[in-house]
């Protein structure tokens, strides 16, 4: 099992997620905390009636964009997303973590799909790729979280069919998708993802490319924004249910004031909500575009599953 939803960690064993990591971990508390800290307001309504701008023409929205927002804060920066584990995998499953009902998947981008090894920059990456090699329009990165590698990301069944509505996104808008095998979460693994971004920017012509990571691979997206030529080539980020680096408001990413989305489960054990939305609230003051959802109840694999990749992608690409 690589990345098991009902577990709180995306290790193999689900117990050493965190164990002997740089980047410092909390546990986050009660909701109630986390919504005293954003000032929430409004009655609930659905998500996709605050986001549903942006070049991505909808893919399945009725499904997947549809949630109920709980409450708003921070000007509209945050919002609170009610998560429901019966509804939203119990229901939504076929057989619930391993197969999405037929309904949520549609299997045409399998045409352009191909796993392969690419060449940039001195470097060999494998990779998972949905849409052209080169002349896209934009490029979205998925980087896996730890005991992961490309497969995760190329997942049409699993995490209720949020991988397969990824891809028909990034094809059905011209765009690209690649989900890479991460090997180590250090510098040589910031390194192969630098020339894979470099490699992409080049080969679209200089269209967006969007770096997005979920749990321990979001020490992969903080050491990119370190890095300010692979910082210069994105459009942007979104880190899902990813750890919390303090040095990340320091990066040369930030400085360029590039957007970065947020989205995390209220009660994971793994990476502290809490102290994540610190974070956001501590950029967004500094006047850095971005973003955080809040899953309520939501638990540290339920960002894959639930994120709302059109919402996220749309508000990096008008930034």
């Amino acid at each position: 099992m690589l990345y098991r939803e009902g577990l709180r960690c995306s290790s193999p064993d689900g117990k050493t997620c965190g164990a002997n990591q740089t980047v410092p971990q909390g546990m986050s508390t009660a909701l109630f905390t986390f919504c005293t800290l954003f000032c929430l307001s409004v009655a609930a309504m659905p998500a996709h009636a605050q986001t549903s701008g942006g070049p991505l023409k909808p893919f399945k929205d009725d499904l997947f964009s549809s949630q109920t927002v709980l409450s708003t804060g921070d000007g509209g920066a945050s919002q609170v997303i009610d998560y429901q584990e019966l509804r939203d995998i119990n229901g939504r499953d076929e057989i619930p973590e391993q197969r999405v009902k037929r309904q949520y998947v549609d299997l045409a981008p399998k045409r352009v799909q191909e796993m392969e090894t690419i060449s940039a920059g001195g470097r060999s990456i494998d990779v998972g790729r949905v849409g052209p090699a080169n002349g896209q329009a934009f490029t979205v990165i998925f980087i896996h979280g730890r005991g992961g590698d490309r497969r995760l990301g190329m997942k049409d069944y699993t995490f209720g069919g949020n991988f397969n509505r990824l891809k028909n996104l990034a094809v059905e808008n011209g765009g690209t998708y690649y989900a890479p095998s991460v090997k180590s979460f250090d510098q040589n693994g910031v390194a192969d993802i630098a020339a894979l971004i470099a490699d992409a920017k080049v080969k679209s012509g200089g269209k967006p490319v969007i770096l997005t990571c979920a749990s321990m691979g979001s020490f992969i997206c903080y050491g990119i924004s370190r890095d300010a030529a692979a910082a210069a080539n994105l459009k942007g980020m979104a880190i899902l249910g990813g750890a919390v680096d303090p040095d990340f408001p320091k990066s040369a990413f930030i400085k360029a004031k590039k957007p970065v989305y947020f989205t995390h489960g209220s009660v994971d054990k793994v990476y502290s909500a809490d102290q994540q939305a610190a974070t956001f609230r501590g950029l967004l003051k500094a006047g850095v575009p971005t973003r955080f959802t809040l899953f309520e109840t939501g638990t540290h694999g339920t960002p894959v599953r639930m994120t709302d990749w059109r919402a996220v992608l749309n508000w990096i690409l008008t930034r």
